[in-house]
């Protein structure tokens, strides 16, 4: 046994506790630090509006937001440097909410992969392969159906706001919560965060000899890592903490009723922040025949919901309109995925189960469903976005 595990063995539930809240704090710490470099650049350079510039493309956020979760394994990592960047002016909310429905697909990869470690044995690799698409199938439908909606009724109002029929909702919604646009909120979020961002940004201008732009790199930069390390650090202590306890009830509680299945899946997805652990240590279990699939598919429904509580925090730490618009469309656009599929389960439920049969006569599609969501189709559309902006 290794050392590392010995002592996860043996490390007590409040250390993971204690652990899980000073991740969390500097989860909150990061996303503001990130936003005060962001908007330090905005204002002394313009190279950074000009990068995210290319974004206005909303097949462009969408396919960019899709390969940098697939890459980092995280829509929460992913969603909050979304709303990080439009909180601090450099994103439009309008282009965001197409990123953020990249993100919910590119979340997706973790169980797929996960599920591949089962492929030498086809009748578990089946099952378990079946799991990871129930997750990323009503994602990639959901996609489908929103994402031409969304482009085709945008357009620009005339206080200048540009968004579709998905941001405009969410906009009615933050509306409601007296936020004006670009204003911000008191929040006791932002006054405990207050002194680290103060310590960074006064460490970054003595290591920049007092050049601002360089100062604000670093700014950012620290807080991009910080971010990063933070949500990893959150998740493992609230998995070692939570879903070591949850997993025997499973079989037992959890999965008696499809209402059940759907709210574990919310409520374990808020507790750990990821749905990526929650939706991966499904695979597995229902791998191994332990919960029935068609019980599955709520839970991940559930998981999607839950998955945008970190968004929802990400927002309340910078409190403007455009960044809690983002907020409520990626909650709106996970409620209209739920809405939708669990009605027509039959119908995500059946891909699952034919694709997952055709992967297990055949590996290849395993790899060829994953490599062509993931990797191919972004990096493709990405590349033909930048070759007609070039031509014109």
């Amino acid at each position: 046994m290794s050392r590392d595990l010995m002592q996860r063995k043996t490390r007590p539930f409040w250390l993971h506790a204690l652990l899980a809240l000073l991740s969390l704090y500097f989860f909150l710490c990061a996303i503001n630090v990130m936003g005060s470099g962001l908007k330090s650049i905005g204002k002394e350079t313009t190279w950074l509006a000009d990068a995210i510039a290319q974004g206005d493309n909303p097949l462009v956020a969408l396919m960019a937001s899709v390969l940098v979760t697939s890459v980092v394994q995280s829509s929460s990592f992913t969603t909050s440097l979304i709303i990080t960047l439009v909180a601090a002016g450099e994103l439009s909310a309008g282009t965001a909410v197409f990123a953020v429905m990249g993100a919910n697909i590119g979340t997706s990869i973790t169980g797929i992969i996960v599920s591949l470690g089962t492929l030498r044995i086809k009748r578990q690799f089946r099952r378990a392969y079946a799991t990871a698409l129930m997750h990323a199938i009503p994602n990639v439908l959901t996609m489908l159906l929103l994402f031409p909606l969304e482009w085709v009724t945008s357009s620009t109002s005339p206080d200048g706001f540009t968004g579709g029929i998905l941001t405009r909702i969410a906009r009615w919604i933050t509306s409601t919560l007296d936020l004006g646009s670009g204003e911000k909120m008191f929040n006791p979020i932002k006054e405990i965060t207050k002194p680290v961002v103060a310590a960074v940004e006064s460490v970054a201008g003595w290591l920049s000899g007092g050049n601002v732009t360089a100062a604000a790199s670093i700014v950012a930069v620290f807080g991009l890592i910080v971010l990063f390390f933070a949500l990893v650090g959150l998740v493992k202590n609230l998995k070692d903490a939570l879903l070591a306890r949850l997993e025997g009830l499973f079989t037992v509680l959890i999965f008696r009723n499809d209402l059940l299945a759907w709210i574990s899946g919310i409520t374990s997805t808020v507790a750990v922040q990821s749905s990526s652990v929650t939706t991966s240590l499904m695979v597995p279990i229902a791998g191994a025949g332990a919960v029935k699939l068609r019980r599955v598919f709520p839970f991940m429904l559930g998981c999607n919901i839950g998955t945008t509580v970190t968004g929802v925090i990400a927002a309340t730490a910078n409190p403007t309109a455009g960044a809690v618009i983002v907020a409520v469309s990626h909650v709106i656009f996970n409620l209209t995925d739920n809405a939708i599929w669990y009605p027509l389960r039959i119908i995500p439920i059946r891909l699952a189960k034919w694709y997952s049969a055709l992967a297990m006569r055949r590996r290849k599609y395993a790899f060829l469903f994953l490599g062509t969501v993931f990797l191919i189709v972004p990096a493709v559309a990405l590349l033909v976005s930048e070759l007609i902006l070039y031509s014109d």
